[in-house]
């Protein structure tokens, strides 16, 4: 039934070019048709951007330093790290291309870039539990 009433959405606004306000707590779905997305908490608008300004200011990156290192050097800027073996999964509030160069001085085996979900970034964007707003850019 949501696909169909989904298709319904879409279908008109294809063919009447109109635009959509969607208020969804399902972000995997806003993420598959919107172009745009915001949070809005108490009737302010904390959050609007498109989707390709909050992909392009945060970037996750998987990393394998030479040395093995079990820390991250401290002069990286990480919102978030995690550590699965030798792999550092890092989040870091730059575009994809500063990050992999800001790295490339410590001349790791490997640098990936992998997308994050909207969720992800909602998640660093708001700084964790009840939408507590740290350093949101607007």
């Amino acid at each position: 039934m949501r696909r169909q009433v989904w298709s319904l959405v879409m279908g008109d606004v294809s063919q009447r070019g109109t635009t959509v306000l969607v208020s969804s707590h399902n972000l995997r779905e806003l993420e598959d048709v919107c172009d745009h997305v915001g949070i809005m908490d108490r009737g302010r608008v904390l959050l609007e951007r498109s989707l390709e300004q909050l992909q392009d200011n945060m970037v996750k990156l998987q990393v394998v330093f030479q040395d093995g290192a079990g820390e991250v050097p401290p002069e990286i800027p990480v919102l978030h790290t995690s550590q699965v073996g030798r792999v550092h999964t890092l989040i870091l509030r730059m575009g994809a291309k500063e990050a992999t160069e800001l790295l490339e001085q410590y001349q790791p085996l490997l640098v990936d870039a992998v997308p994050l979900t909207l969720e992800e970034i909602f998640i660093y964007e708001l700084g964790g539990v009840d939408y507590e707003v740290k350093d949101i850019l607007l």
